[in-house]
């Protein structure tokens, strides 16, 4: 008879397990900034996608488009973000970083760098390219199934 599978060794819980664990380290290593998770995730979201749709952060950011939209109030009333129309669409806003943001995204990159290499600390090189390129594989999957599911309910 052969025992049952470790679900706590399963990749989902694993995937789940370490984002949840990165997350706490990151915001333990942000905290003197006296940023929240959802301003540190949002800024670093638009650094690497800046003029990104309002809605489409949201979505990324797994929030609510009402719960963004008061995150970037508060976000634009600092100083830190500033809204642009959307020339394709007059419902839209497009997201961008301002100058005064840019002394905090250079602070959550040196601490990111810091994260990532205390949680690879030990991970070969080529285990390192390895896993990249399988998690790759793995949001590609993952995407072309949501966007045939998507397909499908449009039927």
């Amino acid at each position: 008879m052969t025992s049952a599978p470790d679900p706590e060794k399963s990749v989902g819980f694993l995937l789940v397990d370490v984002a949840r664990l990165m997350r706490r380290d990151f915001d333990r290593r942000v905290r003197s900034t006296n940023l929240t998770q959802a301003q540190w995730r949002a800024i670093g979201h638009l650094a690497r996608e800046e003029g990104i749709k309002q809605t489409v952060l949201a979505d990324r950011l797994d929030v609510k488009p009402i719960t963004l939209g008061r995150l970037v109030d508060r976000m634009e009333a600092a100083g830190w973000v500033r809204r642009r129309p959307d020339p394709c669409d007059r419902r839209a806003s497009l997201l961008y970083l301002t100058a005064k943001v840019q002394p905090i995204l250079e602070e959550l990159r040196a601490h990111a760098a810091e994260a990532r290499e205390d949680l690879l600390a030990g991970v070969p090189a080529d285990d390192r390219q390895t896993l990249a390129k399988t998690l790759e594989r793995m949001k590609h999957n993952l995407l072309t199934s949501e966007t045939a599911g998507a397909d499908n309910h449009k039927d």
